[in-house]
């Protein structure tokens, strides 16, 4: 484990690299000029040329890679000239609450597609079957944006339930939180939800038809303990990675659920940005993410030894 777990970091550095580069690189392809969005209709020369010096915008393109990377790395993301905030304040303040909207959809994604999917599996060509995949269809089929839109017209609008959008923190309010998370999380847990069911189906009918399965069953073991103890623990090596993935995407930002909903996560503040012109806020966003979603991967790597014991052969 300890060679692997070597030959995972050696490549994690060189990828984060690269990454940085292509952030930066193509961050500089957006058309304007920051330093002059940022002096507002006046455009004072004087005012001009000192944001292009504070941003290193007058210095050659790898000086100002080199000048950011440096930063980076010791933790100085940059300054957010619109908010007039360090980058890495803005991580931190929004970081909670991206947390929070994807590990409870992660959660319902968990709770929803891995029954469904052993349903479907076990009970293959009969009624549970075809209908596991048909809810899988359709949340595979259904855009994030139509399905939170209908959410809000019949909790918040018709019903009256839950509130329509915003964000309270969950040390003002827990219970307020949590209605205010439930639907944006529903939404994005939903079509994570499907792609677990079609990939733990898929994963089950491979292992179900396996000969340690049947040789199980042979000694006269209760059907439940091959599906779940034998079966579903062997089966769970491609649902993990699936899952890390997916919360990575999660943490990455769902722009269009948090645009809905009105939820302050990394989707709405990397939006902001773009449109902003705000262009520390944007590398150092995407690169937050990009790492994370990497770590993510190698945590999803290391979660193999625990749960499948061939593989530390």
């Amino acid at each position: 484990m300890s060679t692997f777990l070597t030959r995972r970091l050696a490549t994690i550095v060189p990828t984060l690299l690269f990454v940085s580069m292509l952030v930066f690189g193509l961050q500089q392809l957006l058309p304007g000029d920051p330093a002059v969005v940022l002096a507002g209709e006046e455009r004072d020369p004087s005012v001009v040329a000192y944001l292009r010096a504070k941003m290193h915008l007058d210095e050659p393109l790898p000086v100002r890679y080199v000048y950011w990377l440096g930063g980076a790395l010791r933790g100085d993301l940059g300054e957010s000239l619109r908010m007039q905030k360090p980058v890495t304040a803005l991580i931190i303040e929004k970081l909670p609450v991206t947390i929070e909207l994807a590990a409870i959809a992660i959660v319902i994604a968990l709770v929803i597609g891995i029954p469904a999917g052993i349903v479907s599996a076990v009970a293959k060509g009969t009624v549970w079957d075809y209908a596991a995949n048909a809810v899988a269809l359709w949340g595979l089929s259904t855009p994030n944006f139509w399905l939170g839109i209908m959410l809000i017209l019949l909790f918040s609008v018709s019903l009256g339930w839950l509130p329509a959008s915003g964000y309270v923190s969950p040390f003002e309010d827990l219970r307020a939180n949590l209605a205010a998370m439930i639907m944006p999380a529903f939404v994005l847990g939903n079509a994570i939800a499907a792609v677990l069911m079609r990939h733990t189906r898929s994963a089950m009918l491979q292992v179900l038809s396996s000969d340690y399965v049947r040789t199980a069953r042979a000694k006269g073991l209760d059907e439940r303990v091959v599906v779940l103890h034998h079966a579903l623990r062997n089966a769970l090596v491609p649902i993990i990675t699936l899952g890390a993935l997916e919360f990575g995407t999660l943490l990455s930002g769902a722009v269009l659920t948090e645009q809905v909903f009105t939820i302050p996560g990394f989707g709405k503040l990397i939006v902001d940005a773009v449109f902003n012109r705000d262009y520390a806020v944007v590398q150092g966003v995407v690169l937050f993410t990009a790492t994370v979603y990497i770590t993510l991967n190698l945590l999803a790597d290391l979660a193999y030894f625990a749960v499948n014991p061939r593989m530390r052969n």
